[in-house]
């Protein structure tokens, strides 16, 4: 008779054999497209976490004057002195009231100062200005230098329904799990995933044209694109 132990690696070994063999079958670009999916999918939990936050009722209102978003389900940050943070991230458009599909962006910086902690962080940024959206479509804007960058105001106050107060390129708004102390998004750097994207829609397509001039779309955002459409708040 098997005991407890022996089960139990026994049931790891099958685990284990069984997904191997989803992966074989599946072969790499169908698993590489599926965790593109599951990136997506975690994007729309991240905007549905927002629009139900009692603290982004300016983040609801600039939405749906923004020109595109970002959406980086997990970011995350980590340093003693010298830090860095990163993660990947979904960028749509909006055009005519319509959203585009999205494109895959990773998102990177380091810096150097007084800093201490990690932290893991779900971050939207919005992108008010054609040249914000036209400097991400030159393959690789620096926050900051090609794009001014400044924390979203939190809230429902008179300020977050005008535009005169606001004169950033990109506004960022997070929710947080831990603490950190230092470094801001200034710096921070934004480049196409062509590798994904080519893999989620099953031809070479540049962010362009997936963003600018909705060349391709793909049923599995769709999901993520009503959410888009329920947190804004005109």
């Amino acid at each position: 008779m098997f005991g407890l132990k022996a089960l139990g690696r026994w049931r790891s070994c099958v685990g284990l054999a069984i997904l191997l063999g989803v992966l074989v079958t599946l072969g790499p670009r169908q698993v590489q497209a599926q965790e593109a999916q599951i990136l997506i999918d975690r994007a729309r939990t991240t905007v549905e976490e927002f629009r139900l936050d009692a603290d982004m009722g300016s983040m609801r209102i600039l939405l749906a004057r923004a020109k595109a978003v970002l959406i980086i389900p997990q970011l995350l940050k980590a340093g003693f002195i010298i830090g860095g943070e990163g993660g990947n991230g979904v960028l749509l458009t909006r055009r005519d009231g319509r959203w585009s599909a999205p494109a895959f962006y990773s998102f990177g910086a380091g810096s150097v100062g007084l800093q201490i902690g990690a932290q893991a962080s779900e971050v939207m940024l919005l992108l008010m200005t054609d040249r914000a959206v036209d400097a991400v479509l030159r393959n690789r804007v620096t926050l900051g230098g090609d794009a001014s960058v400044a924390a979203g105001p939190l809230g429902r106050g008179v300020e977050a329904a005008t535009t005169t107060n606001f004169r950033a390129d990109v506004y960022a708004y997070s929710r947080t799990k831990g603490l950190f102390a230092g470094a801001s998004l200034e710096g921070a750097v934004l480049t196409p995933l062509d590798n994904a994207n080519a893999t989620y829609y099953g031809q070479r397509v540049s962010a362009r044209d997936i963003l600018m001039n909705f060349a391709v779309d793909h049923a599995g955002a769709n999901a993520l694109r009503g959410s888009l459409d329920a947190t804004l708040e005109r």
